[in-house]
């Protein structure tokens, strides 16, 4: 099952729809980063290119759980 969270881009409301499982580990990642959850998203916004957004937030947990962390050393 989706949880949707509500997040402020650019000036703009978007929603992301993502597994429990994911939102939890971005979580991690954005405490980690001493960045609030709003501020790790607009960083992956940032980096996404023409990828989804959800889709990024997905690969960048994945990496995180794999423990590669070039995202936060950049």
């Amino acid at each position: 099952m989706l949880r949707k969270r509500s997040i402020l881009l650019s000036g703009h409301a978007t929603s992301v729809a993502l597994e429990p499982e994911f939102w939890a580990v971005l979580d991690v990642v954005a405490a980690e980063m001493a960045l609030p959850l709003s501020g790790l998203m607009k960083r992956v916004d940032e980096r996404r290119g023409r990828t989804p957004l959800a889709s990024a937030c997905r690969l960048l947990a994945l990496a995180w759980a794999s423990g590669d962390r070039r995202f936060v050393d950049d």
